[in-house]
């Protein structure tokens, strides 16, 4: 068992090293370093386009199971209690409210992820192709991350009273509250729902950068076909 541990890792290091190498002897291999970070940038536009843009439709939360807000743990005694008693529509109304304003919100983060593009530098795409399958979903988590929750946090309070987020909970928590022993419950759900549309927002980045590194079928145009061979 050891020497297979051993032989895993030999050969993947082998294989970065192999990939760094050739990513090193750039223009000589026929690619340009400009058209490596093109071609990050080009796959992270289609994350965008595609992925990014559903999340803004209607149940592009609700109705997709990798996103979909729930209630925050503390919380999710609310929902059971009003299912059991019957109230199944009510705690469905009361999770509508938090992914239609998460909705509401991802309308605000293209200009961000466009900007965040458009700064990535050869090294920051040579890292990235050399990353992780993720790694360039993580770039831009950390580099728009502080703006988008800057961005999301007050359209999400705002779409909460456009859409009577107010009286839905308050009516959610009052019917909650009136259940014998049950402890009284009054949060506020801004902030939760502000992080959980965040995390929403990078997984299904996350999604197509996964898909354009395993399946060629994914790399749509020949700059993406051309760069992402070098990781292959």
């Amino acid at each position: 068992m050891k020497k297979i541990l051993a032989l895993v890792i030999l050969l993947n290091f082998t294989a970065c090293a192999e990939l760094q190498q050739v990513v090193n002897q750039l223009p000589q291999g026929g690619i340009s370093e400009l058209d490596i970070a093109n071609g990050l940038r080009e796959a992270l536009d289609l994350g965008i386009d595609k992925q990014v843009a559903k999340l803004t439709e209607t149940d592009g939360f609700f109705k997709n199971e990798l996103v979909k807000i729930l209630l925050p743990e503390e919380l999710q005694k609310v929902d059971k209690a009003l299912r059991d008693i019957g109230l199944s529509n009510l705690a469905d109304e009361g999770l509508k409210v938090l992914n239609r304003a998460a909705e509401d919100a991802v309308g605000e983060a293209t200009p961000i992820f466009v900007n965040a593009v458009k700064e990535i530098t050869f090294n920051d795409a040579k890292n990235i192709l050399l990353g992780n399958n993720d790694a360039a979903t993580d770039y831009l988590k950390s580099k728009t991350q502080t703006a988008l929750y800057d961005k999301f946090n007050p359209v999400i309070k705002n779409s909460f009273s456009k859409v009577g987020a107010d009286q839905i909970w308050e009516n959610l928590i009052n019917k909650y509250n009136s259940i014998p022993f049950t402890s009284n419950v009054n949060p506020d759900l801004t902030d939760y729902v502000t992080g959980e549309a965040l995390k929403g927002v990078y997984t299904m980045i996350a999604v197509e950068e996964q898909e354009i590194r395993t399946k060629v079928s994914a790399r749509g145009t020949a700059l993406l076909q051309k760069v992402f061979a070098l990781q292959d």
